[in-house]
């Protein structure tokens, strides 16, 4: 299966998108791939979230839309249904994990220990969130998990800012960080698109200076 980074390679920042208000999805996704963001993840804490991935699944070919807050397997179900194209989960059970392997579609499940690592990686699967990134001991704590792991890739999410998301973006094993930032709560207030395509565009442009692309660090571990 491929890895969600084949999907969106070279994207250095997921978007975590509440959706509202529907209405809102596909002009909010094109002003985040127009910023060059491309990979976006729709969060299932809102009524009109399946919705929104179906509208953005349907109108904005060039977005690779997925569902975040996947805690079920009712709801992989219902956003694969719905286009999604990656899942993505806080945490994990063996219930859920066995739901979204057999999706047929990239995801991310949600570790936030050593001992949840090294569970995944038993399990075969080595892409994973780390989550709440900051409150779970932040790039510190990733860097440690770099030795004793290498075999596991994170995108890290949860309290991540434009002035920390380098700092993850440097470590060997962190693919890309998944963050709000560019979607500030006055801009979407506003339907303030041009604002949103500006700050995707700065976040696009996050990567650390010498570190390998998302493309490069992916496509060598032959995913």
């Amino acid at each position: 299966m491929p890895s969600l980074f084949d999907l969106a390679p070279a994207a250095p920042v997921v978007p975590v998108v509440v959706i509202e208000d529907a209405a809102d999805a596909v002009p909010l996704a094109r002003a985040l791939v127009a910023g060059g963001l491309p990979a976006i993840e729709v969060t299932l804490r809102t009524p009109a979230a399946l919705d929104a991935i179906r509208a953005v699944a349907a109108e904005v070919p060039e977005a690779v839309v997925g569902a975040g807050t996947v805690v079920s397997a009712a709801g992989v179900a219902q956003a694969v249904g719905a286009g999604a194209r990656f899942l993505v989960s806080p945490g994990w059970t063996a219930g859920l994990l066995d739901a979204m392997e057999a999706a047929g579609v990239p995801f991310l499940p949600g570790v936030s220990t050593a001992s949840e690592v090294v569970a995944l990686l038993e399990r075969g699967v080595s892409d994973m969130k780390f989550f709440p990134a900051e409150a779970a001991g932040g790039v510190p704590y990733l860097k440690s998990l770099a030795g004793p792991l290498p075999g596991a890739r994170f995108c890290p999410t949860g309290g991540i800012s434009a002035g920390s998301a380098p700092s993850y973006l440097a470590l060997p094993n962190v693919a890309c960080v998944g963050g709000t930032w560019m979607l500030p709560v006055d801009a979407l207030a506003a339907r303030d698109w041009g604002r949103v395509e500006e700050l995707a565009r700065e976040a696009s442009g996050l990567a650390a200076s010498g570190r390998p692309s998302s493309t490069a660090v992916w496509s060598a571990r032959g995913r």
